[in-house]
């Protein structure tokens, strides 16, 4: 790590030294801006399936709810929230491929947390108010950093500097108390040359599921030096999450009956009366540094180096009845001559990590190539640790002992090559090779209390081509193949120690149509999967959704999106994906049988995925919108059971904004409204399925019993919102 620290610092330092070329040319910030996000973006003629959101796209629905949310009516897309209502515990999922395969990196800096491999957007409440743009790349995708892509990957390019001096104010309210409460400035550019930025962001709500409140407090802030060559910036930014739990799901009985029941928390007292601990819930903080130095020589030559540090520490806490002294590291006692060896709990399990990165990249361009190269370290130091922080017989126990305390630690080395070369006006040609090396070891004890120790390192090699060609100035051709490899989660581990690695050859076939009053895409993708890390539907103690290999498996699909110009005011975007996901080979334990189930539809991947925006703008400063999303049946396991379906679901949403303009004190005023679920769908987004063998009811007969779970999400509810621009 030293070592890799002082060549980039010297490395600057050269950078800095020999910028003697000084290129005359106006060029804006946002374009300085976009080059932190370059290493790992496509332009829009790239034979990589793509689209891109920006600022004023997420501005109109920015009430509130988490990013994957407003993402929601992207192609390919199906989000979900824990608490029914999109703010909290909130996942997105692209081609039907869990969130642990999405790549998030925010500036070029990975965001997924290194074990999980998961993306917890609850830890930065309000980021959506200080995206600048993003990219949603689907499949493979260009290389990235951090692990590998292997459905799509989010890349978010955070706010640009500005020219001039603003700020806002902004709150928005609605259903189930929930409100949004933020601030932001910027000091525009000082002397040309400086900029200060920053926002603070309060957001409440109780959640359509009972209990499920979330108390998210979040900041970020920016110092950016920049001139004609360079861009600098320093950024921080964070937040502190206090959710109250609502992983547990509810069964296909109280789905019926109570849809907004929480059993999280549930207990029962010395009266025999239900009881529901006030305090489950997950507390956790998580703070960003990252430090970016943008240099451009001359017209051909720019190079880029970034900095990142990560300090998260937090816990979950938890109520717990009946449990065994044995499992704590308890011993018996004794008590009015009686022996106790069990007792109600108070726990808190804990994470405590640092997370480290380097990425240094390099860009050649001219009027026919364009080559960017580059590199990528991170260190991740994390400790899980478990104390108990109450207990109704505390036998030996001290204050702070931990009963169980483990570490890891994750080592994540990859560099890369990539270039664009246009052979002619019509025919451009893509090539991007990564070499990625991860080294992921583990000591200590696991919440289980069990000896946890992986020691594990992988080679990956990770190649991708492809070519574009423009028909014309309206039609533009592409085909691209891409290879990805991915390690596997901690959880993956703990749940089968001898867990493979996945690997997909991804092949995508498009055709791009883009005219004034037209705008269309095409694209047909085939995903061949080895040992894909498929979700069995089951979930382990802790909410996390358990993932196994799956041997051979394949996503086969044609997405279609438009965007029609039907008159001055009126507008359509229509998207659709029709796909077909299989397991080429299943086996299962069904009554004491290893049965070969044959193909089978792979979890969570939905056949058919549509959605739809009307938009109605009647003046250029009111925008209507109705939104509506279309997601087919699914099955949450495997091995196609009808206990483990998820029901296909239409819903539709309402979305108006007015802008305002004005002469005094504020520039302008922004007024949002949203109704989502306008026609009070009862519908279920994610869920859980297990299996287990009962070999009690009937002697000398084992017979598998199936379950399920269930997260519900909200009806009919509102928000509303008023955004002050001076």
């Amino acid at each position: 790590m030293k070592n890799i620290l002082a060549f980039l610092t010297l490395f600057v330092f050269t950078v800095c030294a020999n910028a003697q070329e000084q290129v005359q040319d106006s060029v804006s910030t946002n374009t300085l801006d976009e080059v932190l996000v370059k290493s790992v973006r496509v332009s829009a003629d790239s034979p990589i399936t793509h689209s891109n959101v920006d600022k004023k796209e997420l501005e109109k629905r920015n009430l509130g709810q988490d990013l994957p949310i407003l993402l929601n009516y992207l192609p390919s897309v199906v989000t979900t929230s824990d608490a029914g209502a999109g703010v909290g515990y909130t996942g997105i999922r692209v081609r039907g491929v869990s969130p642990q395969s999405t790549n998030i990196t925010i500036n070029g800096i990975p965001y997924n947390d290194a074990e999980s491999l998961g993306t917890f957007w609850v830890n930065l409440g309000d980021f959506s108010s200080s995206v600048e743009s993003l990219q949603l790349q689907r499949g493979v995708g260009t290389s990235t950093n951090g692990s590998g892509a292997f459905g799509a990957s989010v890349n978010i390019l955070t706010d640009a500097v500005a020219d001039k001096a603003n700020g806002e104010i902004s709150n928005s309210f609605g259903s189930f108390n929930t409100r949004k409460h933020n601030v932001k400035y910027s000091t525009g550019l000082l002397n040309e040359h400086f900029e200060i930025a920053g926002r603070l962001s309060q957001i409440n709500s109780d959640g359509y599921i009972d209990r499920a409140e979330s108390d998210l407090k979040s900041y970020f802030l920016q110092g950016t030096y920049v001139d004609s060559n360079r861009l600098i910036k320093a950024l921080a930014f964070g937040g502190h999450e206090i959710t109250y739990q609502a992983w547990n799901g509810i069964d296909a009985e109280t789905l019926a009956n109570d849809r907004t029941f929480n059993p999280s928390g549930i207990y029962t007292d010395a009266n025999g009366n239900t009881q529901f601990y006030d305090n489950e819930v997950d507390n956790y903080k998580q703070d960003h540094y990252q430090l970016h130095w943008n240099e451009r020589f001359n017209n051909n030559w720019s190079t880029n180096v970034g900095l990142n540090y990560t300090f998260g520490r937090g816990f979950f806490e938890q109520y717990k009845e009946d449990e065994d002294f044995s499992d704590y590291g308890l011993a018996e006692i004794t008590l009015g001559g009686e022996t106790v060896n069990t007792t109600d709990l108070i726990r808190r399990r804990w994470l405590d990590n640092d997370f480290y990165v380097v990425n240094a990249n390099v860009n050649y361009k001219d009027s026919k190539l364009n080559l960017t190269t580059g590199l990528s370290y991170s260190s991740y130091d994390g400790d899980h640790f478990g104390e108990i922080i109450w207990a109704q017989f505390a036998s030996d126990s001290e204050i702070r002992d931990r009963y169980y305390d483990g570490n890891a630690n994750k080592y994540d080395f990859s560099v890369f090559a990539k270039a664009t070369y246009r052979l002619n006006d019509k025919l451009s040609l893509y090539g991007d090779l990564q070499v990625r090396n991860v080294l992921y070891d583990t000591s200590g004890t696991n919440s289980d209390g069990v000896l946890f120790e992986i020691d594990e390192s992988y080679s990956f090699f990770n190649p991708k081509a492809g070519l574009s060609y423009n028909l014309d100035d309206k039609n533009n051709l592409y085909f691209s193949y891409a290879r990805a490899n991915r390690e596997a989660s901690r959880s993956d581990f703990e749940s089968n120690p001898d867990i493979k690695p996945e690997q997909l050859n991804d092949f995508e076939l498009g055709w791009r149509h883009t005219s004034p009053k037209f705008r269309f895409n095409a694209n047909a993708y085939y995903m061949l999967y080895n040992e894909q890390l498929v979700l069995t539907g089951a979930l382990d103690d802790t909410g996390t959704p358990i993932r196994d290999n799956a041997g051979e498996s394949f996503r086969l699909g044609l997405e279609l999106e438009a965007a029609v110009q039907l008159t001055n005011k009126f507008s359509i975007q229509p998207n659709v994906t029709i796909s077909s996901n299989k397991n080429k080979e299943t086996f299962a334990s069904i009554d004491g049988e290893l049965v070969n189930l044959g193909k089978t539809n792979i979890s969570f991947s939905p056949e058919l995925v549509a959605a739809n925006a009307i938009v109605f703008q009647p003046t250029k400063a009111i925008q209507l919108s109705f939104l509506s999303k279309y997601v087919g049946e699914q099955f949450m396991g495997n091995t196609d059971s009808d206990v483990s379906k998820l029901e296909s679901y239409f819903v539709n949403d309402f979305n108006i904004t007015y802008e305002i303009k004005t002469k005094k004190i504020f520039k302008s005023i922004l007024l949002s409204g949203l109704v989502n679920n306008v026609f009070g769908e009862e519908y279920v987004s994610n869920g859980y399925y297990f299996t287990f063998d009962d070999t009690w009811s009937v002697p000398g007969e084992t017979t598998t019993i199936e379950g399920a779970g269930f997260y519900p999400q909200a009806t009919t509810n509102f928000l509303v919102g008023a955004t002050l621009k001076f």
